[in-house]
């Protein structure tokens, strides 16, 4: 199967979506244009549904490139709720793993806003860096969006 990539106007910039083999396989900041496939189409709705604040999780098959280490990475980010934060400490104890490793994975997440890792926070709570467009300001948007506001103050 062939790679397709669609893309999507959001309240925190435009993202492009891939797919391959049947999986979504990365989300970036950019606009890569309009490709046709069910599993793009249901990313979009799905995306639209989460930005319009009418889906709490997202449904789709995911395949995360990279090292066992930074898929269990994603699969812990994947376990917190909307509206919830983790530090990299607590990824880290989940994993048995130092904090710093957490936090690189975090930072090479090749799905983010679907993989949330804008949900990930340093130690105690504090408010950390963000590889997505816009940095620190788009984790912060999107943890407002999700209601997660209070967790900066």
């Amino acid at each position: 199967m062939q790679m397709n990539t669609t893309s999507l106007e959001t309240p925190v910039g435009p993202l492009s979506i891939t797919e391959d083999s049947g999986a979504i396989v990365s989300v970036g900041w950019t606009w890569e244009g309009e490709s046709q496939s069910l599993l793009l189409d249901q990313a979009v709705e799905q995306l639209k549904a989460y930005f319009a604040k009418e889906l709490s999780a997202f449904d789709l098959p995911l395949s995360v490139s990279g090292s066992k280490f930074q898929q269990d990475v994603c699969t812990e980010m994947l376990k917190i709720p909307l509206g919830e934060t983790r530090t990299y400490g607590d990824i880290a104890k989940a994993l048995n793993c130092a904090a710093q490793p957490v936090g690189n994975a975090c930072g090479g997440n090749p799905i983010p806003v679907i993989i949330p890792c804008h949900r990930v926070m340093g130690a105690g709570g504090r408010l950390t860096g963000f590889s997505g467009l816009g940095g620190v300001d788009t984790k912060v948007a999107l943890l407002i969006h999700e209601g997660a506001a209070g967790l900066l103050i």
